[in-house]
C-alpha cells in the first residue's frame, strides 16, 4: 500500500491534512489531532472564553 492510498483526516486545530500511521492502526476512529502540539492547543483554547462571548469588564478566562 502506498502513502497516497492511506486514509487521511484534517486536523481541527491547524486545518492540515494528516494520514494514517501504523501506530494509530487500532485507534484510527478516535484520532482527532495531527500531533501532540495540536491536541495541547485545543485543550488550552477550550479553557479560554472568546472575546465576543464575554460581558464588558469580564475576565478572558473562565
Amino acid at each position: 500500500m502506498q502513502k497516497r492510498d492511506l486514509p487521511s483526516k484534517t486536523c481541527p486545530v491547524c486545518a492540515r491534512p494528516f494520514t494514517w500511521r501504523k501506530k494509530w492502526e487500532r485507534d484510527w476512529q478516535n484520532v482527532m489531532y495531527c500531533s501532540v502540539r495540536c491536541a495541547a492547543r485545543k485543550a488550552r483554547s477550550s479553557d479560554t472564553v472568546q472575546p465576543d462571548a464575554t460581558k464588558a469588564g469580564a475576565s478572558w478566562r473562565r
